[in-house]
């Protein structure tokens, strides 16, 4: 294995935690935007901004991420299959809590109900990105894949 060769797979660690980042940024923007108040009305337009960009960004990360990436390193490392699994389960679980996000944001709910539906996708993914980071990042290390990163790890 080359230097460069080295260098691109160590890359696949670093972006996935960029990536988990700027997921966690976008999601305190808006819990706090909820929180901040204002008009009802005004909030369920920022979270439908937040619903039709954020929401298809994450959903394409996490079908990346089952379409090519999981099945990458269950190729290589076998014995992560249960951790796989999980995860994939979790990616379920989120896109579950996001439809309800949506249906309140077009339902035009109040502030409070939005919070708290931002406040479970919150919880629900930082276990998530906690799990996923402290189980694979050390395999991404190592991992042969030469997909590019958009379609990995989706367009965040």
């Amino acid at each position: 294995m080359t230097e460069h060769d080295r260098t691109r797979l160590v890359a696949w660690g670093a972006e996935l935690r960029a990536v988990h980042t700027r997921i966690r940024e976008a999601l305190r923007v808006t819990r706090d935007a909820v929180r901040d108040g204002g008009e009802v009305q005004q909030a369920g337009r920022d979270l439908l901004v937040y619903c039709h960009g954020f929401c298809a960004a994450l959903d394409a990360h996490h079908r990346g991420e089952d379409r090519a990436l999981f099945p990458a390193i269950e190729r290589e490392h076998p014995h992560l299959a249960p951790v796989l699994r999980s995860l994939e389960r979790d990616h379920g679980m989120i896109a579950h809590l996001l439809g309800g996000l949506r249906e309140a944001v077009d339902d035009a709910a109040p502030p409070a109900e939005l919070g708290r539906h931002l406040e479970g996708v919150a919880a629900i993914m930082e276990n998530h990105f906690r799990y996923e980071e402290r189980r694979l990042l050390a395999v991404l290390e190592d991992l042969d894949l030469r997909e590019a990163v958009p379609d990995v790890l989706g367009p965040l």
